[in-house]
């Protein structure tokens, strides 16, 4: 039989306390989202009904130095289909929608084929393809996640599970309703990151020294985080107008003036947070298992103890946060790499410079939560011994 402290029980009640309230808050003001033009239904493909090229009778009239074939090529070709609706209002109606393929429009979709799930938009004239439908893989991989996580964690799965559950709600529920509500983006990202760092090791580690080390270490680490990226922001003279997307960011409906520069800070403290803690549980628990399990063990020697141990733990965490940071980023590397012309512009592009100092913020992050960790474990650990 599974027993649940009421410790335990106290963080799970106050957590979701704290979504909700921080959620009716954050909501308060918040700007609508704005439906997209035209109707949006999934639906299966029953069957293909034809496949063709555009003719144009216009072509007869231009003479021979007029390339037809060009033009044609360039029209590209029109899939006629018959799809059942599967979910809404309009669940069981069948369908005739179109999927258009033109080289002008840069679509790389595979042609639709019979049982095929897809999303069908109608532009009030007709019904076209919108895309291939997703989330139904996403949801298996992601039930596959949950029960792996199960399998192999037990008990520290499930409460894996459940910080995660926290987290990505606290991000999605609070944070961005807040900041389409107008909130401060520098309060309320610091605001969440609080909240994570102090619920996640309550849950996973529980109601504890190691946990109390742990929240200590990380809150540390991404203050350092917070503090490099303001003080670069000044240095490095950023607008936070990174890329098209904050271009939008700009031009939202209503009077909402969203500050570039704070969504800039948050994404680094939030994308840095997740290794920061990672470093300071694994110290922390680390130096507890040796605290408990060496002979009055002093607190030079444990401190050594987690700073050699930080130093193993550093050269991956770091790769981690930046590799991290590039993967993400790839796309948009290869192509100001083809189009840059240099290297010194390439580098003095802000999207660039925001994704170097992402890593370098972060990473720096980690570096001092390591002995930062190590030392609040050692005054914590050691307490009940100078007594």
């Amino acid at each position: 039989m599974i027993k649940i402290s009421i410790p335990y029980l106290l963080t799970i009640i106050l957590s979701i306390l704290f979504i909700v309230i921080a959620r009716n808050i954050a909501v308060d003001n918040m700007i609508g989202f704005q439906s997209p033009q035209g109707e949006f239904v999934r639906a299966k493909i029953q069957n293909i009904v034809d496949r063709f090229k555009p003719e144009f009778d216009f072509l007869d009239d231009y003479d021979d130095d007029f390339n037809q074939d060009s033009f044609l090529m360039a029209q590209g070709e029109t899939i006629v289909f018959e799809a059942k609706v599967t979910h809404g209002t309009r669940k069981g109606q069948v369908i005739t929608a179109e999927q258009t393929f033109s080289p002008l429009l840069i679509d790389r979709s595979k042609v639709v084929e019979k049982g095929d799930s897809v999303l069908l938009v109608n532009n009030e004239i007709s019904w076209y393809f919108g895309g291939y439908v997703r989330t139904n893989g996403l949801l298996i991989l992601g039930i596959v996640f949950v029960l792996c996580l199960l399998f192999f964690g037990g008990r520290k799965g499930f409460n894996t599970i459940l910080s995660l559950g926290f987290t990505c709600t606290a991000v999605f529920a609070v944070f961005i309703p807040a900041i389409l509500s107008g909130r401060n983006i520098y309060v309320m990202s610091l605001l969440v990151c609080a909240y994570t760092t102090t619920i996640v090791p309550l849950i996973v580690m529980g109601y504890n020294r190691k946990s109390l080390s742990a929240i200590a270490g990380c809150a540390a680490g991404i203050v350092v985080s917070g503090i490099i990226t303001l003080i670069m922001d000044k240095a490095l003279n950023l607008t936070g107008i990174v890329d098209e997307h904050s271009r939008y960011l700009i031009n939202l409906p209503g009077d909402l003036q969203l500050n570039l520069r704070a969504v800039i800070f948050a994404g680094i403290i939030i994308g840095a947070m997740g290794a920061i803690m990672d470093v300071s549980i694994s110290i922390s628990s680390a130096l507890w298992e040796i605290k408990e399990n060496a002979n009055r063990i002093k607190f030079k020697e444990l401190l050594r103890s987690g700073i050699n141990i930080g130093r193993d733990i550093m050269g991956t965490m770091a790769d981690t946060l930046i590799l991290a940071y590039i993967g993400s980023s790839l796309t948009v590397v290869l192509l100001l790499s083809v189009y840059s012309g240099s290297a010194l512009n390439l580098f003095n592009s802000e999207m660039i410079a925001v994704e170097i100092l992402q890593a370098l913020a972060g990473s720096l992050g980690i570096l001092f939560a390591m002995p930062l960790t190590a030392l609040f474990c050692s005054v914590i650990y050691l307490k009940e011994e100078k007594k």
